[in-house]
């Protein structure tokens, strides 16, 4: 049942990073038209920028680890034999689920910081708290994501047919 789920929301922060990147590009085309050759530029262009490019940067750090597409430098690692290589790979998952959990906390918290406060952006009145939640969520699918990758590739080897 767990996989089943897993399966069908696999993709979706690579589709919403998509999403945003797309709208990101088509806007900043569409803010030069307007600056340069309209003379019309849109002012409230840096804080839908910013929402995308939280978005990119967090969700697709979620795919990326999934995937195993984040930079990693394992020729070192891989020269040792495969205990070694689990051990040391263990230990870095776990170092970086520590570091992950502090910053899904503070993240949180500062969501709530801006909860309470009401803070919204200038122009378009987006609540901060919208705006910045993509980091405590960005975090969240880190942690599931390597979770997973790590259990199927040292703990349970060959349980790969989650990502299929």
């Amino acid at each position: 049942m767990l996989i089943k789920v897993f399966k069908k929301l696999a993709n979706a922060d690579l589709v919403v990073a998509g999403i945003a990147l797309i709208s990101i590009i088509i806007f900043t085309f569409f803010s030069v038209i307007m600056r340069y050759f309209v003379n019309r530029p849109v002012h409230w262009g840096e804080e839908f920028q910013l929402l995308c490019m939280l978005i990119i940067a967090l969700f697709g750090a979620g795919a990326a680890f999934r995937t195993a597409s984040h930079v990693a430098i394992d020729v070192i690692v891989d020269l040792f034999p495969w205990k070694a290589q689990r051990f040391i790979s263990i230990t870095v998952y776990l170092i970086s689920m520590i570091i992950m959990g502090y910053f899904f906390i503070q993240g949180t918290a500062f969501v709530r910081q801006m909860i309470a406060t009401g803070r919204v952006t200038d122009i378009l009145r987006i609540p901060f708290s919208l705006i910045y939640s993509a980091f405590p969520i960005g975090c969240a699918l880190i942690i599931v994501n390597y979770s997973v990758v790590t259990f199927f590739k040292y703990i349970k080897p060959g349980g790969k047919e989650v990502f299929e």
